[in-house]
């Protein structure tokens, strides 16, 4: 998905002592979160749009790496544990792949494969000790141990009779911690579904707080995509809300730094897709996440300012909206972030990108096929194109032999994969217009999907433009 800078600052302005005695006793009165900056909401918008526990509540966090439990979930945590719910923390990895982190925290390159893998347990003991602050018991963690910075591959490209992945930095080709939840598991899809439904079907969570598939950091989007899969399969045995959390969107949360004072809101680009709802921080309960934050010191010593970004008087969870097709309803708008780079003489506007970003996408349902339409914020150029990926979903057929397409679409031509494999689809069209690309792909080709998993992004010489989020649509039966 396209992303556009966030320009989330404000001038500061003088304000007249009586004006400012005014904003005081406002302040005092209605309780509002003044501030310069414009992510400040009232206190009774986080009350509104507040996250309650029941007391039957089964409360499971999902957490891609060692830190993000705390950055996210402190607030959810420590309720559950005041009211003595059952709570479990499950991390994907042990973040084990953050070469920049590890080079501060050793002060020196930490490459060799037996200290990347040491650098994971360390990480893994930092959760402990963070729990230990949470007053979370260490039997409630649950260490999955699948390779840091490279689940969504797994995702993408290692199902079935594809191999498993080879870590980048630990060179493991399965879960190498002892200590994990599945020891030896091959770095496979089918091993992180089947890890993520177990712990489903033996906790039975009610509430699930995991991170978001807006989010910047590929690991966190696999967490999701893994776990609706999951939900999906499991249908008929769990049925929770889930709650996803944001992390990582290029230049948000700011203000940088430790401010306890200011509230937490969601990324401007997301203001038109996601509904926030709110877990409010006291000031004692923001003093404990900066405590267990420090926990996490291989994290904190590197990147403090950004860590202590997520400190807040709230914090949020919001998903996007799953779209429906049908034959009553069949086509459906995914997203619209209009971007105007060039003037109506095709002139690049000062300031605007010299490559085209994704501004639009468009999905509907016609004669058996998925019709897809991007708009770009200027023409394709030599060199320029755009990535799709399509995950289908049906609950007759194993995931893991459903269909995973990459479609490939350059500035003349354009190749489709299933997983690693190039395949060739019949009835596949494809036109381009100067701002637009239109592809039908016959919903065959996903293995006739009840529900579908998708993501784009635009590139130029293989770098991608934008930051893709991953949507999700159901088909309805025809």
């Amino acid at each position: 998905m396209p992303w556009r800078s966030n320009k989330n600052r404000c001038r500061g302005t003088k304000v007249h002592y009586r004006k400012m005695r005014y904003y005081i006793t406002i302040l005092l009165i209605t309780g509002l979160c003044f501030s310069a900056y414009p992510a400040c909401v009232s206190a009774q918008d986080l009350l509104s749009e507040r996250i309650q526990l029941g007391t039957s509540d089964r409360v499971l966090i999902l957490a891609p790496h060692p830190d993000d439990e705390v950055l996210g979930c402190t607030g959810i945590i420590n309720e559950a544990v005041l009211r003595s719910l059952p709570i479990k923390i499950v991390f994907l990895t042990n973040g084990d792949n953050n070469e920049w982190s590890f080079l501060v925290y050793r002060k020196h390159p930490v490459l060799v494969p037996f200290a990347v893998r040491n650098m994971g347990i360390i990480r893994q003991r930092e959760a402990l000790r963070a729990a230990i602050v949470l007053n979370v018991p260490a039997n409630d963690l649950i260490f999955l141990g699948y390779p840091d910075f490279g689940t969504m591959d797994i995702w993408k490209k290692h199902w079935g009779a594809q191999g498993p992945l080879v870590s980048m930095l630990t060179r493991a080709r399965a879960v190498p911690y002892e200590n994990s939840f599945h020891p030896r598991a091959p770095y496979k899809g089918e091993e992180i579904l089947g890890d993520i439904k177990k712990i489903l079907k033996d906790f039975k969570p009610t509430k699930i707080f995991l991170s978001h598939p807006g989010d910047h950091n590929p690991d966190h989007c696999s967490f999701y995509l893994f776990t609706r899969v999951a939900l999906w399969d499991l249908e008929n045995e769990v049925q929770p809300e889930i709650y996803p959390y944001l992390i990582h969107f290029k230049d948000w949360p700011l203000p940088r730094g430790y401010h306890p004072q200011y509230p937490l809101k969601g990324p401007e680009f997301f203001q038109n897709q996601v509904t926030w709802k709110q877990s409010p921080l006291t000031p004692s309960l923001a003093a404990l996440k900066n405590t267990a934050l420090k926990m996490h010191a291989s994290q904190y010593r590197s990147t403090p300012k950004y860590l202590a970004s997520f400190i807040r008087t709230n914090e949020q969870f919001g998903d996007f909206s799953t779209f429906t097709l049908s034959p009553e309803h069949p086509s459906v708008l995914l997203f619209s972030n209009y971007r105007q780079d060039t003037a109506q003489d095709g002139t690049l506007i000062q300031g605007k990108s010299y490559f085209p970003g994704i501004t639009e996408e468009h999905l509907e349902l016609k004669d058996g096929s998925l019709v897809i339409s991007l708009g770009f914020s200027r023409p394709l150029a030599k060199g320029a194109g755009t990535y799709l990926y399509f995950c289908g979903w049906r609950k007759d057929v194993p995931f893991a032999d459903m269909p995973k397409l990459h479609i490939r679409l350059g500035f003349t031509k354009y190749s489709i994969y299933d997983q690693t494999r190039k395949i060739s689809i019949k009835n596949v069209r494809i036109t381009k217009h100067a701002k637009k690309i239109t592809i039908t792909l016959p919903l065959a080709s996903l293995g006739n999907p009840e529900k579908i998993l998708t993501s784009a992004t635009s590139y130029v010489s293989e770098v991608p433009l934008d930051w893709p989020s991953w949507y999700t649509i159901e088909i309805s039966p025809r």
